[in-house]
């Protein structure tokens, strides 16, 4: 790969979210802005092998799709209104002295519109404003690749046609959108920790947590989603030993674990819990705090972890609280309970999603049902992406 492809792939990996917000801060049209920036890099790639990689390749990008757009003319009008709009409201949040920190944040709200399908929200955030592909989407959120890039392309569509505002909501509205907005921010962290989608990405997830709670210092489940992602990265460097082999959880060195991060997230978390709000995202940072009590106890309170898990399935019964769950349940001891809440599990939905797998394989051999626990640990080996992961799912 020539210096020049090298530098335009380090700019998509880094900036692409950057760039299209940038880009529809000014047309309104999210599908365009892509558009011209899918221009932009190809004319990237076609100059700088001759010319030289310029000193902001960023900025260049930039300054080659706003000309594109420019260009093109698409939509002249709505965009010409968007952007007095958009400077109109940035004046009036100037004057009050709350102008909002992130244009991202502003086009995460935008994503989630009551005129968009809720169900298209979340991931239409992390391709436009984060930079996941559909592929990666899909993978996330356990819905086939092909169907969920239709639901994208509609959905930006849609959003060019009905010529949707790009402005924040007034804050009577925002409960209603935040939700949507939190989601997106957790399953880019949740792929980016995982070493899935661009480099930095859960450090960028991170980010935008702390502008959520800067910017909605009055939302309690802002504070859990930060206090959740502090408690998980807090524990990065104990996930690998020294020779990169996983660790799991309850195997981890909690002196590996980082107490700033951990005290930041119990201060997020009590803060959190003094609203009376007790959301879905609180209840998740609550769980990692009970695991990151080793750090002082020595000893992880699973009855603690059972009450927990109880209520967050109640609150969000998504496949994977409720596989988490019987996990709970069978480290606390209660197989019978844990393989009926497998057992309840749609067969449809659980067939390619491994934590299920890995979950039924250690019920299994608690069981001592050696051979049905060989092939689900080989079934769960299968659907590992990770080679770190499924080394040691191979050896345990």
């Amino acid at each position: 790969m020539t210096p020049a492809h090298q530098a335009a792939e380090q700019a998509a990996r880094t900036a692409y979210g950057r760039l299209v917000a940038r880009l529809a801060a000014r047309t309104r049209d999210i599908a365009g802005a892509e558009d011209a920036l899918a221009e932009a890099f190809g004319a990237a790639l076609r100059h700088w092998p001759q010319r030289g990689v310029p000193a902001s390749p960023e900025a260049w990008l930039l300054t080659v799709a706003r000309n594109a757009q420019r260009n093109a003319g698409r939509h002249r009008r709505v965009r010409e209104a968007a952007v007095s709009e958009l400077e109109r409201r940035q004046a009036e949040l100037a004057e009050s002295g709350a102008d909002w920190p992130d244009e991202r944040l502003k086009l995460l709200f935008v994503c989630a519109h009551p005129a968009i399908d809720p169900g298209i929200r979340t991931p239409l955030m992390l391709q436009v404003v984060l930079g996941l592909d559909a592929a990666r989407i899909a993978s996330a959120l356990l819905i086939a690749p092909a169907a969920m890039g239709q639901r994208l392309v509609r959905a930006k569509a849609k959003i060019r046609d009905a010529g949707l505002r790009f402005e924040l909501p007034e804050r009577e509205e925002m409960p209603d959108r935040l939700g949507a907005v939190l989601e997106a921010v957790y399953a880019a962290y949740g792929t980016g920790w995982d070493g899935g989608g661009r480099p930095g990405l859960a450090e960028e997830a991170i980010a935008l947590g702390r502008l959520l709670v800067e910017a909605l210092p009055g939302e309690p489940e802002a504070k859990g989603l930060l206090a959740l992602m502090l408690h998980c990265e807090a524990r990065r460097d104990a996930r690998r030993d020294a020779a990169g082999r996983f660790v799991p959880l309850a195997r981890q060195d909690p002196a590996l674990w980082s107490p700033e991060m951990m005290a930041e997230a119990e201060l997020l978390l009590v803060e959190g819990a003094r609203a009376g709000r007790f959301g879905r995202f609180l209840c998740e940072a609550a769980i990692q705090s009970v695991h990151a009590q080793r750090a002082a106890t020595g000893r992880t309170d699973q009855a603690a972890l059972r009450l927990l898990y109880d209520l967050l399935s109640q609150q969000a019964p998504s496949l994977g609280v409720l596989t988490a769950r019987a996990a709970a349940l069978l480290e606390a001891g209660d197989i019978a309970a844990a393989e009926a809440a497998l057992d309840a599990l749609p067969a449809e939905r659980v067939a390619a999603y491994q934590p299920y797998w890995v979950t039924r394989a250690a019920l299994l051999r608690r069981q001592g049902r050696g051979a049905e626990e060989a092939a689900a640990r080989q079934r769960a080996i299968g659907l590992t992406e990770d080679p770190a992961i499924r080394d040691f799912l191979r050896d345990c």
